[in-house]
This record gives structure tokens, sequence and C-alpha cells, in this order.
């Protein structure tokens, strides 16, 4: 008899060791295991005629062995077993590879089962290395499966897996409980939570399995929806915000800048002033593309925050970005009164800054993780707005709103997200895009080219350097690695600063260094002292030199396509035509497709849709980054059609909570639970 939550040493034969080797892919309980699918199938059921077969689909037949097995040397490494089958429709070979005590398997005239990828070429049927069983030993049913595949890590087999999830799910009497009401269950045409577990597994037909997948990525869409609009409705409900007035110093400062606003931030910022005029607390999403401006519609979200008493804070996600906002917000801010602080780790007079937060002296407060830490207390803070979302999530959110009462928050984030995708990973946000760049910023163009063009890209540099401008040179590694071929910063560093650019200044920084060093190298580069910073993508975010003309990106196939753009976006920030070079040697169709992309648009929105459907999800947009579930068998993307339905479920359940009885709140407060761990333990509706 088991339980969900034993420990699977319970299961006989698994031992310490065992199960040191299946924790290393998150299996520690039966419920670990459970929830552990099949990342593919086998369909051994798609059995076919040898006359019917084509290239290259897997298949089960069903043959005779027509001749004795022949053996042959390929080489001094390989030696060849060939065996002529028939099914009465057409003849085959089977073939393997270094396996001679298999030539004493295949009798002449007995009768197998054969399940392997068909080869055709010029009519001649082959199947190497299929998997077989002697008829007489196997009936039909029992070889023709559709077996799982799973993910695995060494120290564990296939067969291993397959074995402990039988003992569970086949030989055990074990049941989960239903967390989804059974109205949710017939409306939609979902199964039940067991016949969908089972059939993960070991599904019994194809339909089956269609039906069991639809069910498990439909609750897990669901329980993320229920989570989300449960802490959305907990900011609404018990935060009720201060109501802002917008004075006429307000519009005098936007009128005082020398430069328009876009139509997309004078949209924005209406958003933002609709929020704070309403009464209730505002928490939205400002999503823009490189270059569009968000850092000014924050400047004004806090000034208004001043305008009415209120202490603002900025938290960026670099010490190098807190700095440049720091410089940006007190050249225009100062002279209208605003104090403004800054609060890193190398902050030096760090207990001066924190009495003057306490104090209420400084009114905005600008910089890292920094300003999360217990011992801040703010004097009286309105607004929080964080930079660049992706490198703070629900749990972050959480956390800063209990530095005060009735706190709003601004998020911004110049990784441009599908709608799809944003409903989920912002469904407790509102959510305001910039779809706009300010007049004047030049089309950055962008070329994929291979290794063999480096030096003529080099001299092109060169000219940039004699003009006057600077460039970046992105790699993905800040070392070498014996595992991974791809350049690495510290030496490529070394590489042109011997040879080709030893007459030019040229800068190293990447994540390893200490951040007063990083800082160092970074404003070098700024002031102009240094003409070439070579770097890892410590530079992604942010990082504004608008003298900077160049960038160049080494093996630009190991990023995706979002953060190929986000590097890009650290040129075109001035008035002189900037350039992109995508450095690869891969050759791949994908490779190219991606490479393409980059080089027809410069639209974040464009290249975010292709990024999300080329790579999926989990690699675009990891959801842990979040603080959110991890989706173990949704896909955000393929599955949109099943998330809109999720969503309005969740969204009628959360509206409709007091017509719930108690034994349907008890399964959902649970589940929610388990989903989100830990950051909605003490929530209620």
């Amino acid at each position: 008899m088991f339980g969900l939550d034993d420990k699977i040493e319970k299961i006989k034969g698994i031992g310490p060791k065992k199960a040191a080797y299946f924790s290393k892919i998150g299996i520690k309980n039966i419920v670990d295991l459970i929830y552990y699918f099949p990342k593919s199938y086998e369909n051994k059921r798609n059995i076919k005629n040898l006359s019917s077969v084509s290239d290259g689909e897997k298949a089960t037949i069903v043959a005779r062995i027509c001749d004795e097995p022949q053996e042959f040397n390929k080489n001094k490494k390989l030696k060849v077993l060939r065996v002529l089958v028939s099914d009465n429709t057409k003849k085959g070979y089977v073939t393997f590879f270094n396996s001679p005590y298999l030539k004493n398997i295949f009798k002449k005239d007995e009768v197998f089962y054969f399940y392997g990828k068909i080869e055709i070429k010029n009519n001649y049927i082959q199947i190497k290395h299929p998997e077989f069983k002697n008829i007489k030993k196997c009936k039909l049913e029992e070889f023709a499966t559709i077996q799982p595949v799973y993910g695995l890590t060494k120290g564990i087999s296939q067969n291993d897996i397959i074995n402990l999830q039988k003992k569970i799910l086949l030989e055990s009497n074990i049941k989960l409980e239903e967390y989804l009401p059974s109205y949710i269950l017939n409306k939609n045409r979902i199964c039940d939570i067991n016949f969908a577990i089972k059939n993960i597994h070991f599904p019994t037909s194809i339909k089956a399995l269609k039906v069991a997948k639809y069910r498990l990525v439909f609750e897990e869409l669901f329980f993320l929806q229920l989570g989300l609009f449960i802490i959305k409705k907990q900011y609404i409900s018990s935060n009720k915000g201060v109501r802002y007035d917008v004075p006429h110093e307000f519009y005098e400062l936007i009128n005082n800048f020398p430069f328009q606003l876009t139509n997309a931030q004078k949209k924005v910022i209406k958003d933002i002033i609709k929020d704070v005029s309403s009464g209730k607390v505002m928490n939205r999403l400002v999503q823009g593309d490189v270059g569009s401006g968000k850092t000014i519609v924050a400047l004004l979200a806090m000034y208004l925050a001043y305008l009415n008493g209120y202490q603002s804070a900025l938290m960026a996600p670099t010490e190098i970005l807190a700095e440049q906002h720091f410089k940006t917000f007190e050249k225009i801010l100062n002279p209208v009164g605003v104090n403004i602080g800054l609060l890193t780790r190398s902050v030096k007079d760090k207990d001066e800054v924190l009495n003057k937060i306490k104090s209420g002296k400084l009114n905005i407060i600008i910089g890292t993780h920094a300003i999360i830490q217990d011992n801040i207390e703010f004097h009286n803070l309105g607004l929080v707005v964080t930079d660049e979302q992706h490198r703070f999530g629900v749990r972050q959110r959480s956390f800063l709103k209990q530095k005060g009462k009735n706190i709003n928050m601004i998020v911004m984030t110049a990784t441009p997200i599908p709608r799809t995708l944003s409903l989920i990973l912002y469904g407790d946000l509102d959510i305001s895009i910039i779809d706009e760049l300010p007049p004047g910023r030049k089309y950055i163009k962008t070329y994929s080219i291979n290794e063999k063009k480096l030096p003529k890209l080099y001299k092109f540099i060169k000219s940039q350097i004699q003009e006057g401008r600077q460039a970046y040179i992105v790699c993905p590694l800040v070392e070498d690695s014996e595992n991974i071929k791809a350049k690495s910063a510290v030496n490529l560093y070394k590489e042109l600063k011997d040879n080709y650019f030893k007459f030019n200044n040229i800068g190293l920084i990447h994540g390893k260094m200490d951040s007063v060093k990083k800082d160092e190298v970074m404003q070098k580069f700024k002031s102009g002292k240094l003409d070439i910073l070579v770097s890892t993508t410590v530079i992604e975010v942010g990082i504004n030199v608008p003298n900077a003309t160049v960038i160049v990106i080494q093996n630009a196939e190991r990023f995706g396509l979002a953060q190929l753009h986000q590097l890009r976006g650290r040129v075109g920030r001035g008035k002189y035509q900037s350039y992109c070079f995508l450095v690869t040697s891969n050759t791949s169709k994908n490779t190219k497709e991606r490479m393409k992309i980059m080089e027809n648009t410069n639209n974040g929105f464009i290249i975010a849709e292709k990024d999300l459907e080329l790579r999926g999800p989990g690699d675009f947009f990891g959801t842990r980054q979040h603080g959110l579930p991890e989706l173990k068998i949704a896909n955000l993307f393929k599955h949109a059609d099943i998330l809109k339905i999720a969503q309005n479920e969740a969204r009628n359940i959360v509206d409709n909570f007091n017509d719930l009885n108690d034994e349907e709140r008890r399964k959902f407060f649970i589940k929610v639970k388990k989903y989100f761990k830990g950051l909605l333990d003490n929530f209620s509706i």
C-alpha cells in the first residue's frame, strides 16, 4: 500500500543510491513520480505491411525469417548482422551492428514482431536495430503498445522509470483525489484525474492519450490562473489605493521636456493616471520594446507620487542600470525640488541614505535588490517601479507590497512578450504597451555572417572607431569550456587585444567580476575611454551608450531570438547608423530561419512571437523566474485554446467564490497552495 507522500525508497528495489539518482530529476516522493510525465511516446500500435510502409516512419511489422542471418565486417570496428524477412506482401532486411549474439536467435521460418524506423532506398527496405519479440513468447497486443519515453539522467534507464510507474499505477490500488468540480469536468468534457494519470503514462489508445493530456494541461493552466487571479483580487480588495491628484506642475514638467512624448507614451501615462485616480491600488505592467521610452514614463509616475506627498522606489536589476537611472532622474527632477537617493551594495554612505529614506528626506529611491531588504524602512512609500521585470517575479512583488500600505506598483519590461504569454506571467497585473519608438531612432542594420568573415568585420569596426564610434563584442561564455564549443569573453579579449585591436583601447566585462570592477569598466566605456567592450550577456539589460554603433554577437545560435533582440538594443541609441553582426557557423535549418528573422525585423513583438513559436515558452521565458509554478505538461503557445477556457473557468471561480461549498473551497485552497509553494499560504478571497 503506497501513499502519495511516501518516499520512493518505499518501492521495492529502490535503495539510497538509486533514490539519489531519481532526486536529480525531481522525483523524491510517489506523487513526484506520478507527475513525472513522458516527454514523448513510441507508438508501436502503428502496425504496417512491408508493402505499405513509408521512408522515415516508425512502424511495427510481423515478419517471417526467410534465411539464415548474414554476417560481414563493414570495417574493423563495425560488424553487421543482416536478416532477410518477409510478411508475404514484400521482403526487407532487419540490420544489427556489433551484435553477433543475435545470430542464434533468428531461426529460419520463425515469425517475429519488429518495431523501428523504416529506411527505403531504391525500393530496398531496411530497419536498423529494431525492437523485436518472437510471436511464440509474446502476444501482439503485449508488444504493440504506446510506450512512454521519459527524460533521463545518469544512473536511470527508461525501464527503471517504466517499471516504477507500473508498480504504482497498474499494480497498486493508489487513487488521486479529484480537485476539479464535476460541473467543470462535465461542461468541458474533461476526464477524471485517475483516468488521465494512467493514460498519460500507459495509454490504452491514441484517443485515450489525447483525452488524458487535455485534462492535465487544463488542470495545470487552470490552477496557475486561479492562483494569479487570487493574488490580483487580494491586492484590490485588501488594499484600497490612495487617490492621487494631478496638479499643474505635472504637466509643466512634460511641457518643459526638450522632446515630445510619443502617442504610445501618452496613452500609458493616461492608464497610470486613471489607475491612481480610481482609489484602487495600481498593479500595472508597462511593456515596451528596446528604446521605446519606458524610463520617462516611470519618472513621470514617480514625480506624480512626489506631488501627492509620497515616496517612490525604482528597483533595477543591476548596479550599472541603477546608477544610469539615478543620473537621468537627478538631471530632470532635481531642478523641480525632488530629492533622489541611490541605494546599492557599493554605496558608501549607506546608513545616511537609510536614515534619509526613513525620515522622508529622500523622495525617490533608486537601487537594486537592496531596496527590499528587511532593515529598510520607508517614511511614506506610495509607488514601486521594478525595471526589467524578468529579473523580478511574483514573490518579489508580493514582498515589496509589505513595505508600506496601499502601495502602487508599476512593472517595466523591455522583453516584448506575446499577449497570450503575458496574461500568464503577469496574470496579477493590468497591461499597457508602448508600441512606438521615439522619432529619429534609426533602424539597426543586422547581418548574419560566418566566422570566415571576421577579419573583414574587424576591419569595419576599426573604421567605425576612426569615426569616433564604439563597439560591443558579446560572447556566450565567460571562460572556455570543455563541454561547450563557443567563444569565451576572457579568451577573445586576449586574442583581440594582442592581435586585431592592439592599438585600440579594449575592455572586458562579465558576470564573475565584482560589482565595483564591472562598474569601473562600464563607466570607462560610457565615457569613451574604451573603444571596444568584450562582454558576456551582462550588458543585456538597459545599458545606454549612445556613441556605440556596432554590436557583434559570437555564437549567435546559442541565444534565443528575444535575447538577441535585447543585446542588439545596446546600439541604435544615438544619432548614428548602427549595426548588429550575428556570428554563427551553425548551418542548421532552424538557425538559418532564426537569423533571417533577426535580419528582417527590428520589431521586438514580432521577434517574441517567432521565438515563442520556435523554442516554446519553457526556453523563451522560464516561468520559475517569475516565482510561478513550473509547467510540467502545458505549452503556452500550443495550448493557447485550452488556456482561454482555463482562464474563464478560473475567473468564474474567483468571482463566485462565496457560492462554492466548503468541500470545493478546501480542495481549491489545497491545490493552489501546492502549486504556488509558499506564496499563497495565507490567502483568502
